[in-house]
């Protein structure tokens, strides 16, 4: 159901702020946050393009100038690094290649080596997928590799049966996800491994009932999601735990309404962007999130575009890379989201 302005309670969504908020964000240099965060650029893009293509601002910036600092930043073993010169890494890596597709570009690049970075990630005893050369293992990562492998059709190079034991390993008594086998459940990490589920085409191993209540158990009073229990509500939430419930076909568990109110509520009414919470200092990533939760959570007061629970992109640009299979392996009974 949409969730009209009225419902809300707070003004509504601030469009043209974010997105002058979104483009002013490479204008910075003479602030030391932009030198700070220098080693995270490339996801930085990421975000601020997904938010302005959601808003249906996907001109708001160069594209030529973002395809050319993104292929900039790829290595000679074929991945990307967060920044030009930095090393590669998965994390980064897809950032990059969402980018690529995002702006129509993902030929720009030699796939080989791109699918060779990756399937080199994979530990063939154990299915694990690292980081980065360095060897950090991580749920995160066992769905980026299916991710990026999606994009060049490529899914077939890696042991997917591998990784989908090594997500299976890292289900919990609650239903819910940790990041390896024996880690805490975390929304976040649900979310990495329902979508790597979802594009192994292998969802049958979840527990949807246990999983879609302990997920509905993340809302609080404020109407705002945590990622876990005893924490504080936070708008990147409202993506982390919302696509999860959008993949069981459960988002009407929660309160969008209330969500919808939390997130506007985070709003910089001056400078424009989204924060983690009501009162804090807005940043890309939390503006990212925060509208990708409204478009997930159907609010009317802006014609948001629809976006993918599984790749967080828009649905038009998923659909136009052919990457909507996933939704033909769901379980009937779940496709009444």
């Amino acid at each position: 159901m949409s969730q009209t302005l009225e419902d809300t309670g707070h003004e509504g969504l601030l469009v043209d702020r974010h997105v002058e908020y979104v483009k002013s964000l490479d204008k910075k240099h003479d602030e030391i946050e932009y030198w700070m965060t220098e080693h995270l650029r490339v996801s930085g893009v990421y975000w601020g393009a997904v938010a302005v293509h959601l808003l249906g601002r996907s001109d708001a910036l160069d594209r030529d100038g973002i395809v050319d600092y993104i292929l900039g930043c790829q290595n000679d073993d074929g991945g990307f690094g967060g920044h030009v010169g930095h090393d590669s890494h998965i994390l980064y890596t897809m950032s990059a290649v969402q980018l690529l597709v995002m702006y129509d570009a993902l030929d720009k690049v030699d796939s080989g080596k791109v699918v060779g970075y990756v399937v080199g990630l994979q530990d063939k005893a154990t299915g694990e997928i690292s980081g980065d050369s360095w060897g950090e293992k991580d749920t995160r990562f066992a769905f980026i590799s299916l991710a990026i492998l999606s994009f060049f059709d490529a899914v077939g190079e890696i042991d997917v049966a591998g990784v989908v034991r090594y997500v299976e390993r890292s289900m919990n008594y609650d239903g819910g996800f940790g990041s390896g086998p024996g880690g805490e459940s975390h929304a976040a990490q649900v979310f990495t491994c329902l979508a790597a589920l979802a594009i192994a085409g292998r969802l049958d191993i979840v527990d949807r009932e246990r999983l879609s209540g302990w997920l509905a158990e993340r809302q609080l009073r404020s109407g705002g999601l945590n990622g876990r229990p005893q924490k504080l509500e936070d708008v990147c939430y409202s993506w982390w735990v919302l696509s999860s419930l959008k993949i069981l076909g459960r988002t009407h568990w929660i309160d969008c309404s209330r969500l919808c109110g939390f997130i506007l509520g985070a709003q910089d009414t001056d400078g424009g962007g989204i924060a983690d919470r009501p009162g804090d200092v807005a940043d890309v990533y939390h503006t990212c999130f925060g509208i990708a939760g409204l478009s997930l959570a159907g609010y009317g007061g802006y014609p948001l575009a629809e976006v993918d629970p599984v790749y967080c992109m828009p649905v038009s640009v998923i659909e136009r890379a052919g990457l909507r299979k996933w939704v033909d392996k769901l379980p009937e009974s779940w496709k009444q989201a």
